[in-house]
C-alpha cells in the first residue's frame, strides 16, 4: 500500500466522529446568551427576549440566516416582533408596524426614498440610507443551539434610548396612569 492510501485510510478510519465544518465553534462565546433552539426559532421565522434581564432583543431567520437586533424600534419604540419582512434595493429589512420605518437586518441602518429632483417629473426615487439607528447584535450557532453576544459598543445608537432605564420607568408611569 502506497504512503496515500495508507494516509487516505487512517483519515477515513479517524473520521467516525461526525463531521462538523470547521466554522462552527464547539462552545457558544463566553459572553453569549442562549435564545432558543436553532429548529424552533426557524419553524417560528423569529423570537424575542429579554437579555441580560436589561435588553429586549428580537431574534429572525431570514434566507438560511439568524440576525438579532434591538427588539424596539428607533424611531418611537414600534414592536418590530410585529413588522413584515421586505427587501428594498437589495438589502433585507425589517418594516416598524407603527410608521413603517425601514430597518436593514444585517447592520441596523434605517432607509428611506428620496427624491433626486422635487421640481422635475416623473419623479426620481432612490433609497438612502439614515446611517445606524438600530442596535444589532452578533448571533452564534453552536450544537442546535443559538445565542447572542450583545453589541456591547459604547457609542450611542437611537435603538438604545428603547433599552434604557428612563424609557422603562416612563412606559411604567404611563401604565399606571391608564389602569
Amino acid at each position: 500500500m502506497s504512503s496515500d492510501e495508507e494516509n487516505r485510510k487512517s483519515c477515513q478510519s479517524s473520521s467516525s466522529l461526525p463531521f462538523r465544518p470547521p466554522s462552527l465553534p464547539l462552545r457558544p462565546p463566553p459572553s453569549s446568551h442562549l435564545v432558543g433552539k436553532r429548529d424552533d426559532i426557524i419553524r417560528r421565522g423569529r423570537i424575542t427576549m429579554l437579555v441580560n434581564e436589561k435588553r429586549e432583543v428580537l431574534v429572525v431567520y431570514r434566507d438560511g440566516k439568524f440576525h438579532a437586533m434591538d427588539m424596539r424600534c428607533y424611531h418611537a419604540g414600534g414592536a418590530l416582533e410585529n413588522g413584515d419582512i421586505e427587501e428594498f434595493n437589495g438589502r433585507v429589512c425589517i418594516v416598524c408596524p407603527w410608521h413603517k420605518y425601514k430597518i436593514t437586518l444585517m447592520e441596523g441602518e434605517g432607509l428611506y426614498q428620496a427624491v433626486d429632483n422635487p421640481t422635475v417629473k416623473p419623479l426620481k426615487y432612490h433609497w438612502r440610507s439614515k446611517g445606524v439607528k438600530q442596535r444589532v447584535h452578533k448571533v452564534t450557532e453552536v450544537n442546535g443551539n443559538v445565542y447572542v453576544t450583545l453589541n456591547d459598543s459604547k457609542e450611542p445608537i437611537e435603538s438604545d434610548y428603547y433599552q434604557s432605564d428612563t424609557y422603562r420607568t416612563n412606559m411604567k408611569i404611563k401604565k399606571t396612569a391608564r389602569d
